[in-house]
């Protein structure tokens, strides 16, 4: 079986990592060349490189292997039970110069026990412990927690440089590809990477990149369709269709991918910036409407007249 690309390329040292902040570059940086971090909170959108970051952190200060543990907020870090682990685990000397804890999706963890239990453990055991928690909703960690982290905000990178750095992996593994099919991907699943990876590497046979399959089809990705259906100006079958697939539940990322992909509705600046009050107007609505069909698909109808 094929190791999985997202994380055949997962970058395990600072040279490898992309930063689009240079400070949090110099950040990083001092903190592996003084061996030492304070407790951390990471946060981002999906696939922008919060886990990457941590696990390179680690690998780049030496940490051994049994002096980390890993658990994830929306799994095992969520029960109250899983504290007395962490305890168990907090208690015993470090191997090495200190211990980690690796927390993904650490919005996910109760906020009426599991965060309480584990605030008081940061300052018990700090003289040997550090906790790293990875998150794409800060709002949703305590206060007492966030008082107690350095917190690093891990912005998405440009359209340029995602495209470019799913570019290099493709080129990597030998796979020819048109820009046209890969600007599909990239529209699709911006900016969360992993997403893209994992659909280019399943979309890759033969040797090459072959546009969206039917059959390939899993939940979410009739994004692939809509983006080529956009791109073909067949934008009433793509209205239609996204307004069709999405749920209520999923009316905010829906407009966050509008926001994202701008160039799909304008090339030219000015209208790029309309397009963005559309999108404000029908976020904006979501409070006020009771069909967020219609609204979703209003907020369609006058983006596509920018075209």
């Amino acid at each position: 079986m094929n190791q999985l690309w997202v994380e055949k390329y997962r970058p395990n040292t600072v040279d490898g990592y992309v930063f689009v902040d240079q400070e949090q570059r110099d950040q990083v940086t001092s903190w592996i060349r003084n061996k030492s971090i304070p407790h951390l909170l990471f946060s981002g959108g999906p696939g922008t490189g919060k886990t990457t970051l941590a696990k390179m952190l680690i690998n780049e200060l030496g940490i051994d292997e049994y002096d980390v543990m890993y658990a994830n907020g929306s799994k095992e870090a969520r029960k109250i039970e899983w504290v007395d682990k962490l305890i168990s685990f907090c208690q015993t000397m470090p191997f090495g110069t200190m211990k980690i804890v690796l927390i993904d999706e650490a919005d996910y963890m109760n906020k009426d026990s599991v965060q309480p239990a584990m605030r008081n453990l940061m300052e018990e055991y700090s003289h040997s412990v550090r906790f790293v928690l990875t998150c794409n909703y800060p709002n949703k960690i305590i206060p007492p927690i966030r008082s107690r982290c350095q917190e690093l905000h891990i912005p998405k990178t440009d359209h340029t440089e995602f495209t470019a750095r799913v570019a290099t992996v493709l080129v990597s593994e030998s796979i020819e590809f048109d820009i046209d099919t890969l600007d599909t991907y990239v529209k699709a699943t911006y900016p969360d990477l992993r997403k893209c990876l994992n659909l280019t590497q399943q979309n890759s046979t033969g040797g090459r990149l072959i546009a969206p399959r039917e059959t390939d089809r899993g939940a979410g990705d009739w994004k692939l369709d809509c983006v080529q259906l956009f791109k073909s100006g067949r934008t009433r079958e793509a209205r239609t269709l996204l307004c069709q697939s999405s749920t209520p539940e999923e009316a905010e990322d829906i407009f966050r991918w509008m926001y994202d992909n701008l160039d799909i509705w304008a090339t030219d600046v000015e209208r790029q910036d309309q397009a963005i009050v559309i999108i404000r107007n029908g976020y904006v609505n979501m409070t006020s409407v009771a069909d967020q069909e219609i609204n979703l698909s209003a907020t369609l109808a006058e983006l596509c007249q920018l075209r």
